[in-house]
């Protein structure tokens, strides 16, 4: 993925795809569900995912809503490795049982990762270690991809400790521990204060064996400090809703909403250097993640008058 990723500027690294908006849970904080959607028919899914390969795309990451709740969510994993692409999976966790697991080894998954909220749930959150240690003990048994749990400060938590607690059973049951900030509805910076500072601290110590250590970024945020990063949302990051529109991430829904199906290298191009007005506030670290690529090169413009050339962009490389 580097070795593709710095090779060419024209393909998407990382798209998140939504096959169903509904969600068994609430969390308070989270503007991404609703009770009442129905799941994208499968073969709609099969095109989108044809489409995000035909454009270059190295990961393919299913979520929600509550992804799980998909009743063809095992075919859409298979298509996304029959193109040759890896498939992840972000999930609640709540239907962990083990033939589920079973069912998500043979369809290829590679990788699933859940964010767990709080050590007892609460009226924020039910993504709780209470709730979930038994799905956890049931993906250490029978897992055969890789699993990461992140755990959580900001937002409305009310116990930060929580995190550490979370984040060290998630490395004695043999998985990669991140911790993430959460965000306001607009997915903009909320500064920590001096106590989930000192959590957030001490569980980037624990990061060791995490398979995303690339998240500098975080300290900044965790001081309420802006990042001065260009974010490639659009070009290097796609996020498909479920309706099949392009947008930047899940906290920018609307721009710049363009069909999946329509969507060209020339706006992958244009949307590369494209500069997000969101940037410097942004909490959403798939998205850093993934931009830390193209960090150096390529500085971005407030608005692009027409799609950059392929000639153009070896230029700027």
């Amino acid at each position: 993925m580097a070795t593709h990723a710095l090779a060419s500027t024209d393909h998407p690294l990382l798209a998140h795809i939504i096959p169903m908006r509904r969600c068994n849970l609430a969390c308070t904080y989270c503007n991404e569900f609703d009770d009442v959607s129905n799941p994208v028919p499968t073969s709609e899914m099969f095109r989108r995912v044809d489409k995000l390969a035909a454009l270059g795309t190295s990961v393919i990451t299913i979520s929600g809503g509550e992804p799980l709740l998909h009743p063809e969510l095992d075919e859409i994993i298979r298509r996304i490795r029959a193109n040759g692409t890896v498939a992840g999976l972000i999930t609640n966790g709540y239907f962990l049982v083990p033939d589920r697991i079973k069912r998500l080894n043979r369809a290829g998954l590679e990788w699933l990762q859940i964010s767990i909220d709080n050590v007892n749930p609460d009226d924020v959150s039910k993504k709780s270690l209470k709730v979930l240690d038994k799905k956890l003990q049931n993906l250490a048994e029978h897992a055969d991809f890789h699993v990461n749990i992140n755990s959580v400060v900001g937002g409305g938590v009310k116990n930060p400790q929580d995190a550490l607690t979370i984040g060290k059973r998630a490395i004695e049951l043999g998985f990669s521990s991140t911790i993430g900030i959460i965000h306001d509805g607009s997915g903009q910076l909320k500064p920590l204060n001096e106590e989930e500072r000192r959590i957030y601290h001490e569980m980037k110590s624990l990061e060791k064996s995490s398979f995303t250590r690339i998240n500098g970024f975080q300290d900044n945020i965790a001081e309420g400090k802006p990042n001065k990063w260009r974010c490639r949302a659009g070009a290097r990051y796609l996020y498909i809703c479920e309706d099949g529109l392009v947008h930047y991430c899940s906290q920018q829904r609307g721009y710049p909403a363009v069909p999946l199906e329509s969507y060209t290298r020339d706006d992958v191009r244009r949307e590369f250097l494209t500069e997000k007005g969101c940037a410097p506030h942004c909490t959403v670290s798939c998205v850093h993640q993934v931009s830390i690529f193209d960090n150096w090169r390529a500085p971005q413009l407030p608005t692009v008058a027409a799609p950059a050339s392929h000639d153009e962009l070896v230029q700027l490389k």
